[in-house]
């Protein structure tokens, strides 16, 4: 399937592809991941329109000389826009589903999908040749949470963030100076304490960016408290 403004390879590594779609009114990114030694996929944040994803799911058919199959979907938090197309998914493709524990109660009443993994800070999660670490933010929401890939050979890592990091800032903690608190010393200590720069930041919605062109503006984020 041809590459499209929605749907296009982030990265090729040496074991691992990425590709993503943006959904909905929202911009929600959503991300595949394939082992090319495998098949085995990952995809995160099944946000909504699921034939649009199915479109991503199927340009990744020749990313790899296994057969592809979808093993994975993990959500990175439980807000609504991320979760409109988990129920069709889960069923479609009979993959397990993982988030973060303090948000997995929520999701499955939202959806009625109840994670089959409930994530802690410091999991791993992932599929057959694709291991993704699990890095806890608290703030955004309880149990919101970011992933790492780790690629082979010297490639850098990379960062899915859901929406707890963005270009600019953190994500919303609707004015809550502790929540912000919270999110800020995790995704400080978690996050930019434990990366070095050229790790490149995918979030949940718009551009990506990389730690390097972040960090220097968290005293500015500090001091905002936003």
């Amino acid at each position: 399937m041809p590459e499209t403004a929605r749907n296009r390879l982030l990265h090729d590594l040496p074991a691992v592809t990425v590709r993503t779609c943006s959904v909905s009114e929202m911009d929600n990114n959503v991300y595949l991941l394939t082992s090319k030694t495998t098949g085995a996929q990952v995809l995160i944040d099944a946000a909504a329109d699921a034939e649009a994803i199915r479109d991503l799911i199927a340009s990744a058919a020749g990313d790899t000389p296994c057969e592809p199959r979808l093993e994975m979907i993990v959500t990175t938090h439980r807000h609504w826009d991320h979760v409109r197309a988990l129920p069709a998914l889960a069923s479609l493709t009979g993959a397990r589903t993982a988030a973060g524990e303090d948000d997995a109660d929520a999701i499955a009443e939202a959806t009625g999908v109840a994670p089959d993994v409930r994530l802690r800070h410091g999991d791993i999660v992932g599929a057959d040749g694709l291991r993704l670490e699990v890095v806890a933010l608290r703030g955004h929401t309880p149990g919101s949470i970011a992933l790492v890939c780790r690629p082979e050979a010297d490639e850098p890592a990379v960062l899915f963030t859901g929406d707890s990091l963005f270009p600019g800032g953190v994500g919303n903690t609707e004015g809550d100076d502790g929540r912000f608190r919270q999110l800020f010393t995790d995704v400080t200590e978690r996050i930019f304490d434990a990366f070095d720069d050229d790790v490149v930041v995918h979030p949940g919605h718009g551009a990506s960016t990389t730690l390097g062109a972040e960090r220097p503006h968290l005293p500015e984020w500090a001091e905002r408290g936003w």
